[in-house]
C-alpha cells in the first residue's frame, strides 16, 4: 500500500518533466512553432468570431421574438417563416377579409384579436411613406394600421403617450403614434411630440403617442422598425385602399392553451375560407415557435459554414504539426537514444512528443481565443450595438478543439519516437 503513492508521484513528476521539455522545445524553436500553428490560430479565431457573432444575434432575435409574446397567433395569406420562394399557387391565394376579425375574437381561447395592415418596400427594407413637420421631413417612413387590441396583444412599449382605442378606430380619427427615429427627425430639439400635429402623406395628423426604441436582431446602425407611423387600422383603409395584405394578429388567454388556440383558430379560418375536407389550408398560422425554429435553420447553416471554413485551417494547422514533430523526431534521433539507454521507457518516449504535439496545438488555440477575442471585443468598442458575446462554452471549445487536433496529428509522430530501436539512435548522425 506504500508504494502506490510513491508511483504516482513518479508518474507526476514524469508529467510535469515532459511539460517542462515540450515549452523548451517550444523556447528553442519560436519562429517555427508560431509557424507551424498559424493554421490553429486562424482556425481558432475563426470559431470564437463567429461563435460569439451568433451568441449574439441569438440574443437579439430571441428578444425581438419574445416582443410578440409567447401565446400571440398571427395568421396570414402566407407564411413568413419560409426559406426559398414561395409557389405560383401560395402566391395567388385570396386576401384575408378584416371582417373576420370579430370571429377570431369569439373563440373560446382568444381573449383579442386584430387586424393589422403594413406599407412597406420589402426589396430594401425600409417604408415608401414621408411625414412632415414644417421644414423637416421622415423618409422611408414605415406607414402601419393597427387595430386598437394590437396594444393587448403585442409587448411593444410607448416611451411616451398612449395608443389607439376604439373610438379612434370608430371614428377613423386623424391621429399616429410614431417610432422613436421619426420622432427625433421631426422634434430635434427635445419637444415633446404629444399633441403636435404632422403631415402624413398630405394629411393632417396629430402625435398621440411615440414608441420605446424597437430591438434590432439582424445587423447594426439605425433599425428602420424605429422609422414608423402607426394610424388606426380604419384610417389606413381609407388613404390606400388598394392595398389589402392584411394579417391578423391574436393572443390566447394562456399559454397553456396555445395549442388548443392553434386548432380553433384553424378550424375558424377553413370554415370563412369555404374550405373543404379534402383542401389544404390557403393560409399560415404562425406563433414565436414558428420564428424561432426558422433563426435556429438559419442560424445553424451559418455556423456549419463558418465551421467547415474553420475546420479547412484546423487541418491545415494540424498536417503542420505532424510535420513540424516529424522532423523534431529526426533532429533528435541521438536524444531519444540516449534516453532509452539510461532507461526511458517505450511509454515515457511517446508521451513527451504527443505531450510537445499537444502543447504547440493548444498554445495555438489559446492565441486564437485572445485574437478572436480582441477582435469581437474592438468591434464591440468601434459599433456598440454589435450583436457579439464570447462566452466561457465558446473559449472552452476553441481550446478543446486544438488540444484534440494536438493529439490526432501528434500520435503517429510520438509513436514513431517511442519505436525508434536505442542501437541504432545512438549511430545516428
Amino acid at each position: 500500500m506504500a508504494t502506490r503513492p510513491l508511483k504516482d508521484r513518479r508518474g507526476f513528476a514524469d508529467f510535469k518533466e515532459s511539460i517542462a521539455l515540450a515549452f523548451d522545445v517550444l523556447r528553442r524553436n519560436t519562429l517555427r512553432s508560431f509557424l507551424t500553428v498559424l493554421g490553429i490560430v486562424i482556425g481558432v479565431t475563426t470559431i470564437i468570431v463567429i461563435g460569439a457573432v451568433i451568441n449574439g444575434l441569438n440574443s437579439n432575435v430571441l428578444g425581438n421574438i419574445q416582443q410578440l409574446g409567447s401565446s400571440t397567433v398571427i395568421i396570414s395569406k402566407f407564411s413568413w417563416a419560409t426559406l426559398g420562394r414561395l409557389s405560383p399557387k401560395v402566391l395567388q391565394r385570396k386576401d384575408l377579409n378584416p371582417a373576420w376579425v370579430d370571429g377570431l375574437t369569439q373563440l373560446p381561447h382568444v381573449v383579442a384579436a386584430a387586424p393589422v395592415e403594413q406599407i412597406e418596400n420589402y426589396a430594401v427594407g425600409a417604408g415608401a411613406s414621408e411625414v412632415r413637420r414644417g421644414d423637416l421631413r421622415a423618409k422611408n417612413v414605415i406607414l402601419t394600421g393597427e387595430g386598437p387590441a394590437v396594444a393587448q396583444i403585442s409587448d411593444f412599449g410607448l416611451e411616451r403617450g398612449r395608443f389607439f382605442n376604439q373610438t379612434d378606430e370608430d371614428h377613423r380619427s386623424p391621429v399616429t403614434v410614431l417610432g422613436h427615429i421619426t420622432a427625433d427627425t421631426l422634434f430635434p430639439n427635445g419637444e415633446d411630440p404629444i399633441g403636435q400635429e404632422v403631415l402624413l402623406e398630405g394629411h393632417v395628423f396629430t402625435v398621440i403617442g411615440v414608441l420605446e426604441i424597437q430591438k434590432q436582431a439582424l445587423g447594426t446602425g439605425e433599425n428602420p422598425e424605429d422609422n414608423t407611423a402607426l394610424v388606426p387600422f380604419s384610417v389606413i383603409r381609407k388613404l390606400h385602399p388598394e392595398f389589402k395584405n392584411v394579417v391578423f394578429m391574436a393572443k390566447a388567454d394562456t399559454t397553456q392553451n396555445l395549442p388548443a388556440v392553434l386548432d380553433e383558430v384553424e378550424e375558424y379560418m377553413r370554415r370563412v375560407r369555404k374550405l373543404s375536407s379534402n383542401d389544404d389550408d390557403d393560409f399560415a398560422i404562425l406563433t414565436t415557435d414558428t420564428f424561432l425554429d426558422l433563426w435556429k435553420q438559419i442560424s445553424g447553416g451559418i455556423f456549419i459554414v463558418m465551421m467547415a471554413v474553420g475546420s479547412v485551417a484546423l487541418l491545415v494547422g494540424g498536417i503542420g504539426v505532424m510535420n513540424i514533430m516529424l522532423v523534431s523526431v529526426t533532429e533528435r534521433t541521438r536524444e531519444i537514444g540516449v534516453r532509452k539507454a539510461i532507461g526511458a521507457r517505450r511509454s515515457n518516449i511517446l508521451t513527451q512528443f504527443l505531450l510537445e504535439a499537444v502543447t504547440l496545438a493548444v498554445v495555438g488555440g489559446a492565441t486564437g481565443v485572445v485574437l478572436g477575442s480582441t477582435f469581437v471585443l474592438l468591434l464591440r468598442l468601434a459599433i456598440p450595438s454589435f450583436p457579439a458575446s464570447v462566452s466561457f462554452l465558446l473559449i472552452a471549445l476553441g481550446v478543446s478543439v486544438a488540444g484534440m487536433i494536438g493529439i490526432f496529428f501528434g500520435v503517429y509522430p510520438a509513436w514513431k519516437a517511442a519505436r525508434l530501436n536505442p542501437v541504432e539512435a545512438l549511430r545516428y548522425e
